[in-house]
């Protein structure tokens, strides 16, 4: 397996920081701001009464303010990714993009905060004072060993969790892989021998966590780039190495591998040899995290050895050591419980957790990435990925856990359960749909046909497609014309890329002669076909995976929807029994619906409502959501009155007589179906919780409301997503930009219908 390559330039990375409000955090409020009232509640004088009950008991600053939500991520930028010292106001994009995967995946607000300096004093006494602003501290980026000074002495001096991810993310993610590695090989840690390679901070506190959980000291080397740190060696030792130093009489790296059961990479590309791999223990476990690339790859690792367990920080190796599994999750925890630390029994038992997750059947979403063969654990697969809808669940439950158990939290959770169940409502496990995609189609890669082929923007997704590893693009189009416009924006014009040229085809006259047969009771005549494949390259694209030639279609980014969509049905027919539609994916504030149907049916009869409500519940599970059906209107069950009011509701009946095996109601307003407090004052309604799936009564009512969402609400909208074709074909919207196009072909290669298919 070959590395991924970079998926973009470096001029589209900076177009996308750039774009819309630069950067990638804004804060907004969460309360009301419409009126005189809500500004005089939220500031002078309503801001009076929580200012006198927390200045009265510090406790409820929790209940009244967002500090028992919010996490700061500092840096001084001495250690930026694999980009060394740049300075402070360098490493801001990062920690900017920390803060967007606290939110992302724990539902944790936090904002990021660059200290300009690199004396070790003056940025402690930068940060100490911060306590009441913030729940948590995450610290970033920070050259060793002044990380170990800074986190050390703010743990002492501060009442909330001081918590330097480069150091603990590492060691708790493969702390995890290692307590599945140990579990399969059937060793124990109080037995093995382990050799760490990189003594700085990942690679330190790696050992730090697996000596707490039981490693004993003298069965453990850690190595540097001067070889093994020993006792009496003097050369390049600070306190933090001296501290992790054994007797012993081995002084390389080499030496120190031989007959080892684990070897802990956080180090440099090639540190590890085959040679040395071949001189390990029975079933040697190797994490070899380097990054970007590993100390030895599992390539070069099988060629010696059939029974060894490996994991690196690549997502395209199984086993990724991805620190994303730990810190959100884990401050999560922290904040819930208002812990005042992150100790070492909280890490153990996030570990623990994960660990004891990936021994556990994957859910659907994860089953779903796979190709449809469920992961199991094993060799391949010994720590969860960071799509598992359950983490959000299970890793903060119980990194609080340990905080109660050892009295470092403030507010103890009584009911374990209920708890649980909160955080699996903080975020939709939908919002992992993409990454769930994205995963599939790299397992399961298809010719993709991006139907203008010499658009920049298609060039351009077509190419990102590739790199992504997502499948093999097709571009249709005139190849010197192609070149030329890779040339002309700087993009390499010699690159491999499959081009066709419509005109030229060898397939034009079999496309044609197949297209006459369909076409030729319908006005056309052979030379109309034959036209319509060398001129139109919707058609000839179409013809394509019809006859075969390609697995999938994307095009709409320079025709309106209706006429491309026209263009694809003269040569793709309807999935028997399905409806040729739209659905577009909102994802708004945490939450994700899919919207139905937004761009072929006018106005829908009570029959195609219930058309439309069955073939989107169906979108819904082969995207891994369970789904919720409602069928919206102005009205409310019965009130107020009207004529789509009673086709909504004459379409709930035609899926009651059908036995549709989802949950599903109406006719009721869009605020009912998407609020539990509203819904509520229904308690006959069906539905056990907020709606995943909204059918609308016309497609004017679709596409208002989903384009004033995107406009307006700062809503996301992916789509809308074309199902009931006999063949996988999607459709941009005009002015769709690259990383839409990208979407949309990576929804075509998944084959939102493919269930539909076997079925029928």
């Amino acid at each position: 397996m070959t590395r991924n390559k970079k998926a973009f330039t470096d001029e589209e990375a900076l177009r996308f920081h750039a774009r819309g409000k630069p950067g990638k955090l804004e804060i907004t409020p969460t309360k009301p701001m419409a009126t005189q009232r809500d500004l005089s509640l939220a500031y002078s004088p309503g801001v009076a009464a929580p200012v006198r009950a927390i200045a009265e008991n510090p406790d409820t600053a929790y209940d009244y303010t967002s500090k028992g939500n919010m996490v700061a991520v500092i840096s001084n930028g001495t250690a930026i990714l694999g980009l060394g010292n740049l300075g402070a106001l360098a490493s801001k994009p990062v920690m900017e993009g920390k803060a967007v995967l606290f939110k992302r995946f724990a539902d944790v607000d936090s904002i990021d905060l660059e200290i300009e300096t690199e004396d070790v004093d003056a940025f402690i006494n930068s940060v100490r004072y911060l306590g009441p602003s913030f729940g948590g501290i995450n610290l970033e980026d920070i050259k060793a060993p002044d990380c170990f000074v800074i986190e050390e002495r703010l743990r002492e001096c501060m009442n909330i969790p001081v918590f330097h991810d480069d150091q603990h993310g590492t060691a708790i993610i493969s702390a995890a892989g290692l307590i599945n590695a140990l579990y399969l090989t059937g060793k124990d840690i109080k037995d093995i021998t382990v050799v760490v390679n990189g003594a700085g901070s990942a690679g330190i506190a790696c050992l730090e966590l697996i000596k707490a959980m039981g490693l004993p000291h003298d069965q453990a080397i850690l190595c540097d780039t001067k070889g093994v740190i020993y006792q009496g060696r003097e050369e390049g030792m600070n306190q933090w190495k001296s501290a992790h130093a054994v007797a012993t009489d081995k002084r390389t790296l080499e030496e120190a591998v031989k007959g080892a059961d684990v070897f802990l990479g956080l180090s440099v590309q090639g540190a590890l040899t085959p040679e040395m791999v071949a001189s390990m223990a029975d079933k040697p476990i190797i994490f070899a995290m380097a990054n970007p690339d590993p100390e030895i790859t599992p390539e070069e690792v099988a060629e010696v050895r059939d029974d060894a367990i490996m994991a690196t920080g690549r997502s395209d190796y199984p086993n990724q050591v991805n620190n994303v599994l730990g810190f959100p999750y884990i401050f999560r925890g922290a904040l819930d419980v208002r812990a005042t630390t992150i100790n070492e029994a909280m890490k153990i038992a996030a570990a623990e957790a994960l660990a004891k997750l990936a021994r556990e059947d994957v859910p659907d979403e994860v089953a779903a990435a796979y190709q449809g063969e469920r992961p199991r654990f094993g060799a391949s697969y010994i720590i969860p990925v960071p799509f598992d809808p359950r983490l959000i669940r299970e890793i903060p439950s119980a990194v609080a856990k340990a905080a109660m158990d050892t009295g470092v939290a403030r507010m103890p959770i009584v009911d374990m359960e209920g708890y649980k169940n909160k955080l699996s409502a903080r975020l939709d496990p939908t919002q992992g749909s993409l990454q769930v995609i994205y995963e599939h189609v790299k397992r399961d890669p298809k010719r993709v046909v991006f139907a203008e082929g010499e658009e920049e923007r298609v060039i351009r997704a077509a190419l990102t497609f590739r790199d992504l590893e997502l499948g093999h693009p097709v571009l249709i189009g005139r190849e010197e014309r192609i070149r030329e416009t890779m040339r002309s924006i700087g993009l390499d014009s010699s690159t491999a890329l499959e081009i066709v040229n419509s005109r030229v085809s060898d397939r034009a006259d079999a496309y044609a002669d197949f297209l006459y047969k369909r076409l030729q009771r319908r006005g056309y005549l052979q030379r109309d076909c034959l036209r319509m494949v060398n001129n139109d390259r919707n058609v000839f694209g179409a013809c394509m995976v019809e006859q075969g030639d390609a697995d999938a279609m994307v095009t709409g980014a320079t025709r309106n929807y209706a006429v491309a969509l026209s263009e694809v049905l003269r040569v793709i027919d309807p999935l028997p029994g399905s409806r040729v539609m739209g659905i577009s994916m909102i994802i708004v504030r945490g939450r994700t619906v899919l919207v139905a149907d937004t761009n072929v049916h006018d106005m829908p009869s009570a029959e195609e409502l219930a058309d439309i409500a069955m073939q989107a519940a169906e979108v819904n599970r082969r995207l891994g959501q369970e789904p919720r059906v409602a069928m919206l209107a102005y009205s409310t069950f019965g009130h107020p009155s009207g004529e789509r009011s009673t086709l909504m509701r004459e379409a709930t009946e035609i899926l009651d007589k059908r036995g549709a095996d989802f949950e599903y109601d109406g006719e009721m307003a869009a605020d009912v179906a998407l609020s539990k407090e509203a819904m509520a004052l229904y308690p006959f309604c069906r539905l056990s919780g907020p709606a995943n799936v909204l059918i609308m009564p016309a497609i004017h009512s679709a596409s208002i409301s989903t384009k004033m969402l995107q406009s307006l609400g700062g809503a996301e909208v992916i789509g809308p997503l074309l199902t009931g074709l006999s063949r996988p074909v999607q459709i941009v919207n005009l002015g769709a930009t690259v990383s839409d196009l990208v979407n949309m072909a990576a929804f075509a290669a998944y084959d939102l219908d493919s269930t539909s298919r076997l079925v029928r």
